[in-house]
């Protein structure tokens, strides 16, 4: 009898997930294995939602974006009884190993499933904010980059045309990576990100310098999870509401519109605000994300045949490596103080 494999893609959906799926799927099942997909993340393992994968199921999902297994933000550590009836399901339905395609919550779930339960569990690397330890990068990163890129520059010619400071909103709850490398592939003229402080009285003497210097507009990049400073010591994480997910996340967002009233108000420059949002997760991947996708998943599968459990695909340099879980879950991988000081390069 073939032994039976789940894949389940948790957390925010991302380019690439479906190029991970179809390279494990295909993979695993040339090498004679069951594959199931699991519905909706962690959800679907305690609720039993399975759908069978096979070469049909995954021929010709690629280039799309999402993930044709949907997902969740589900915790089953802290959904009562989750953990048990997880268990279960998986012993039922003799699932004996899963493929968990995900960012640090979703990993951090297999981890401890891997660890105390004694679950076989492998771990992808998904994430658009690119803050997983043990990896270099994570895919749909890149797609995000792209993404956040291109709308910085349609953003310059409006703001040129009509002499006005545009802040443009761009994802990332803990760390900056989305904003600072397309702040600097876009030439953003102030960039404000999570781990390093710049103040609303710094951003506005950089927007006086360039009026001064003749440059009518400016653009702002800010992460979502960039706290507003001042230089009286006062400081704002800007939250859309103070509930939280399963994982003890808030919901973030409306950063930019706070900025953009404050720098109008300090300097007297008309002033808008530009919130990317969801768009920076949807579409079909990059190129780049849909190899390193292909790579990751190729990797997870012979992970799987060489039962090496408890461990992560990752890239390290050009190669792609097995690292335990508790690794790329133990610490967030901030931005480096290297892109930081060639942002700063820039800021006029």
């Amino acid at each position: 009898m073939a032994r039976k494999v789940a894949i389940l893609t948790g957390g925010g959906d991302c380019p690439g997930l479906n190029a991970v799926i179809r390279a494990a799927t295909l993979k695993l099942t040339r090498a004679g294995y069951e594959m199931v997909g699991v519905r909706g993340g962690w959800r679907g393992l305690i609720e039993n939602d399975y759908m069978p994968l096979d070469i049909q199921s995954i021929s010709g999902i690629l280039p799309r974006g999402g993930t044709i297994l949907g997902t969740s933000r589900t915790n089953p550590m802290k959904t009562e009884g989750g953990v048990e009836l997880l268990v279960d399901n998986l012993r039922q339905n003799e699932i004996w190993a899963t493929i968990a395609i995900g960012g640090d919550d979703t990993l951090g779930v297999a981890n401890q499933l891997n660890g105390k339960y004694a679950l076989n569990m492998v771990g992808v690397p998904k994430t658009i904010d690119n803050d997983l330890s043990g990896t270099d990068y994570t895919f749909g990163f890149d797609t995000a980059v792209q993404i956040a890129t291109e709308n910085i520059d349609r953003l310059h010619t409006t703001a040129e045309s009509h002499d006005r400071v545009i802040v443009v909103e761009i994802m990332g709850r803990h760390t900056g990576w989305i904003t600072i490398m397309a702040g600097i592939a876009g030439g953003a003229d102030v960039i404000l990100i999570p781990e390093y402080d710049v103040s609303v009285e710094e951003t506005c003497d950089i927007i006086r310098r360039r009026q001064s210097g003749n440059k009518s507009f400016s653009i702002v990049a800010v992460s979502e999870g960039a706290k507003l400073t001042t230089k009286e010591g006062e400081e704002q994480l800007v939250v859309q509401s103070d509930e939280v997910d399963a994982f003890g996340n808030v919901k973030l967002g409306g950063v930019a519109n706070i900025l953009a009233k404050e720098i109008k108000r300090r300097t007297g420059f008309e002033t808008r605000a530009t919130v990317l949002g969801h768009i920076q997760r949807g579409g079909t991947p990059t190129a780049h994300d849909r190899v390193l996708a292909t790579r990751y998943g190729a990797k997870a599968a012979e992970m799987v045949q060489n039962e090496e459990f408890g461990l992560m695909a990752a890239l390290q340099g050009d190669a792609i490596v097995a690292v335990p879980l508790e690794v790329a879950v133990g610490e967030r991988k901030m931005v480096r103080q290297e892109f930081w000081d060639l942002a700063q390069t820039f800021f006029a």
